[in-house]
Formats: structure tokens, C-alpha cells, sequence
């Protein structure tokens, strides 16, 4: 008995080494680029990897006042709110027409979806370029947020279909007899026991929608109307790179994907069918 017991603190053990050396992995890039957002470029050169002698807010102040990144910022934040939000709301109820439907159309309609995950986005950058052009919505925000909407709507769809699908249906048939209709069943049941997966969906969503640098490279070509990582891309020089302030950028832009996660995470570790069930 105690050689089990010491085999299992061995491999208690064994694990924590491993997580916490994958954890420093992820965790000194970040702490990097965090570092040397305070420092100036002659400093960064000479000592890229130490602490800054102080900590300046030089680099912020150039994004905010110099490079107008507040503006590029609330245009990244407008896609994505409003991309998230269609997204959501529409592959929701796509997703409770699959789960209600049974036989040959709930599978046609799924996999329609399911094919759209499989055809990589840069190779329709051509037939997508020419038909927003053709609808006069090239370098516009809204001709942005309807592409993303078309090319991120499968994963929500993949993603919520397969939680309602192992939803039990006894529960919408008691609603019925109740004297729910769809819409009562879909806004008072569903939507509320798929809370967890539209926060998983809306986080990962949100990461590819505010990261996304194809389509604003293809689409928008004005200053004003530049998201986040397209205006990160005028930052770097011919000849020389300020990298410290680049770095400042990027600590911007990640901030509210981090933030949104902190207030999001706790909808990944809720049992919400079996919360229903006791419910």
C-alpha cells in the first residue's frame, strides 16, 4: 500500500514538473514582450532579456497619441462586437434548427456547415474581394463585418450544434405540452442551457475575429478605417523596426481578448446540462 502511494506521489509530482515547465514556455515569451514594451530601443538592444532599468510609459503614449491607435482600436472592437453578435445569434438558431430537425435535413444543413469549415478562407480571397466590390462595400466596416460573419459562422454553428445535440429533447417536448412554441422553447431553454458554449464559442470567435489580417489587408485601404493588426503593420520600418513600441501594440490589442477570457472562463467548468437536470 504504500508503494502505491508512493507511485502516485511520484507521478503527482512528475506531472506538476512537466505542467510547470510547459507553463514558463508559454509564460517568458509573454513576460518578454511585456518587459520591453517599457523600455526604450537602445535599451531593448543591450539588454533584450532583463528587467527595464525603469518603467516607461513612452511607448503607450506614442501608440495613443502619436499613432492614433484608440482609433484603430474602437474599429477592431466594432467588428468584432457586431461580428460576435450575428455570429451568435444566428448560428444559435441554426444550430436549434439542426437539433430539432431530424433525418436528411438536419444532416444537409449541418454538413453545408461542416464544408465550409473545410475549404480554407484564402482561397475564396478572389470571389470575395470581387463580390464585395460589386456590392460597393470594399473599404468599409460593414462590408468587413459581413465577411467575417460568412467565414467564421461554421465553427459557431460545429460548435454549437454539438452541445445541443446531446441536450435531451424530452425536455422541448415537455415545454410543448406545456404550450411552448419553438421560439418560447428556443429563447426560455435552449439559449439559457447553452450559455457555456456560446461563451466557449464567443471567446474563440473573438480571438480569430480580432487577430484577423487577411481580410482587412484585402478589404479596407483607408486610414481611418484600419483595424488593430493591419495598423501594427505600419509600425515596422524599411531600414529599422521601433520594436519597443510595437510591443506596446501588441500588449493593447491582446488586452481585451485577456479580459473577456477572465469574465468568460467561469461558463467552461459549469455543469449546465447537469444543472438543467437538477433544475
Amino acid at each position: 500500500m504504500n508503494h502505491r502511494n508512493k507511485d502516485t506521489v511520484t507521478g503527482k509530482t512528475m506531472k506538476t514538473i512537466v505542467l510547470l515547465m510547459f507553463s514558463l514556455l508559454i509564460l517568458l515569451p509573454v513576460l518578454i514582450v511585456v518587459l520591453a514594451s517599457f523600455k526604450q530601443m537602445t535599451e531593448l538592444f543591450v539588454n533584450p532579456l532583463g528587467w527595464p532599468k525603469t518603467f516607461s510609459l513612452d511607448n503607450y503614449v506614442v501608440m495613443f497619441k502619436e499613432q492614433s491607435i484608440g482609433r484603430y482600436f474602437g474599429n477592431s472592437l466594432i467588428v468584432t462586437l457586431s461580428t460576435i453578435f450575428c455570429i451568435l445569434l444566428f448560428a444559435s438558431m441554426l444550430a436549434y434548427a439542426i437539433y430539432r430537425f431530424s433525418g436528411w435535413r438536419s444532416l444537409v444543413i449541418y454538413g453545408l456547415f461542416a464544408a465550409g469549415m473545410m475549404v480554407p478562407p484564402q482561397v475564396n480571397m478572389i470571389p470575395i474581394y470581387k463580390l464585395v466590390a460589386d456590392l460597393k462595400l470594399t473599404n468599409s466596416l460593414g462590408g468587413l463585418i459581413a465577411v467575417s460573419i460568412a467565414i467564421f459562422m461554421p465553427v459557431a454553428v460545429f460548435i454549437l450544434s454539438g452541445f445541443m445535440k446531446s441536450m435531451p429533447k424530452e425536455m422541448i417536448e415537455a415545454a410543448a405540452i406545456d404550450g411552448c412554441g419553438e421560439w418560447q422553447s428556443y429563447f426560455r431553454i435552449v439559449l439559457p442551457l447553452s450559455m457555456s458554449s456560446i461563451s466557449a464559442s464567443a471567446i474563440f470567435l473573438s480571438v480569430m475575429v480580432w487577430n484577423d489580417l487577411l481580410f482587412p489587408l484585402l478589404l479596407i485601404n483607408s486610414e481611418s478605417k484600419k483595424t488593430l493588426p493591419l495598423a501594427l503593420l505600419q509600425f515596422q520600418g524599411e531600414f529599422m523596426t521601433n520594436f519597443p513600441v510595437i510591443f506596446a501594440g501588441v500588449i493593447i490589442a491582446s488586452a481585451p481578448i485577456v479580459i473577456a477570457y477572465i469574465f468568460l472562463q467561469r461558463y467552461f467548468v459549469e455543469g449546465v446540462t447537469a444543472g438543467s437536470i437538477k433544475g
